[in-house]
């Protein structure tokens, strides 16, 4: 359960509430039609239970210390060279399509603060968030806060160099976890890396510094 959360008793702005309408919107349309994941049925599940695990940790530990930030931001006329900011903004999780599930399961859960927040979130990948940026820019975060969370299972081979410390063995591959924050306070942001066997992902190494580790 979250403490001293804070959502304000304002709705968003009809501004910030058709913004993100139009996001959900334009990754709905986005979909149909898209390519399935072929990737083995355990590997999907292994990540999506990551990603759902990183996002029930956001929401009950982090959202409320976000969303004051974000209003006391707003009450003392945060961004003033863009304009003033929605302090009940739009809350935007961009992620994979993995993610997306989770998400969807978060926001399904029957509790008042899911209940209270439910219409204020878009989940959708960070393409659509992208391309939806490019048609509708909000770069200053007037009217949504973003929070990233995806997991890269692919990394190349010719990163792996930079990872021999934390080795792995033949037949595995790492995974990447970023995640972060922007529109609330400072922009957060960082990186775990993961282990994944075929059948199980373990955690290696959290918070790796990518600028030292990563390309």
């Amino acid at each position: 359960m979250l403490r001293d959360f804070h959502t304000g008793t304002m709705p968003m702005t009809p501004e910030s509430e058709a913004w993100v309408e139009g996001l959900r919107a334009h990754a709905s349309a986005a979909r149909i039609g898209g390519r399935s994941d072929e990737r083995p049925a355990v590997e999907i599940a292994a990540e999506r239970a990551l990603l759902a695990a990183h996002l029930v940790a956001w929401f009950d530990t982090e959202l409320s210390w976000l969303l004051a930030e974000r209003a006391a931001d707003a009450a003392a006329g945060g961004r003033a060279a863009g304009g003033s900011i929605d302090p009940e903004p739009a809350i935007v999780i961009t992620t994979t399509a993995a993610g997306c599930a989770a998400a969807a399961e978060l926001l399904d859960r029957d509790d008042p603060l899911v209940r209270q927040l439910r219409d204020r979130f878009a989940c959708v990948t960070e393409l659509e968030y992208r391309q939806w940026c490019m048609r509708q820019p909000d770069d200053d975060y007037r009217l949504h806060i973003a929070h990233w969370s995806w997991m890269k299972t692919r990394v190349p081979p010719q990163w792996w160099p930079k990872l021999a410390q934390w080795p792995i063995n033949a037949g595995e591959s790492y995974w990447l976890h970023r995640t972060g924050t922007a529109g609330a306070g400072r922009e957060r942001r960082s990186s775990h890396l993961w282990k994944w066997n075929g059948t199980i992902a373990a955690i290696l190494k959290p918070f790796v510094d990518e600028a030292g580790s990563v390309v």
